[in-house]
C-alpha cells in the first residue's frame, strides 16, 4: 500500500513501473498500529469485548487501513476496493494520492469520501 501502485500480489517480477514515484508513510508508526490492531482484534473476539480502537491523527494510516482491508471491513464501506487483485490494486494505487485515500488517520470528510466510492 505504501510503495506499490501495480502488481499487488507480486504475480510477476517486480518492475520499476509497479513502484510509486514518491514513497510516503511513517515506517515506525504503521507496523506498531497494525500489530496493535491485529492483537486487539484477537482479544476482542476471544473475550467478546466492546472496544474502540482510536488512532491518530497522523501519518499512520497504512497501519490502520491495511488491517481493515485484510479483514474486509474497508471493502464493505468502499466496495470498489474489493477483496480481489483489482480491488487491491485500486486500494494501493489510490493511497496517498490527492483526493483519494489520505496518508493521515483522520475523521472522514463526507464530500471527499463520497468521491472514493
Amino acid at each position: 500500500m505504501i510503495y506499490l501502485r501495480g502488481n499487488p500480489l507480486l504475480k510477476e517480477p517486480l518492475k520499476i513501473e509497479h513502484v510509486k514515484h514518491r514513497l510516503l508513510g511513517h515506517w515506525g508508526a504503521s507496523p506498531a498500529l497494525s500489530f496493535t490492531w491485529v492483537h486487539l482484534n484477537r482479544l476482542i473476539k476471544r473475550d467478546d469485548l466492546d472496544v474502540i480502537f482510536m488512532a491518530g491523527p497522523g501519518h499512520g494510516a497504512p497501519g490502520v487501513l491495511g488491517p481493515t482491508y485484510l479483514e474486509n471491513t474497508y471493502s464493505e464501506v468502499y466496495p470498489d476496493k474489493s477483496q480481489d487483485t483489482e480491488g487491491m490494486r485500486k486500494f494501493f494505487k489510490q493511497f496517498s494520492f490527492p483526493g483519494q485515500i489520505g496518508s493521515h488517520v483522520i475523521a472522514g470528510n463526507p464530500r471527499i469520501d463520497s468521491r472514493r466510492r
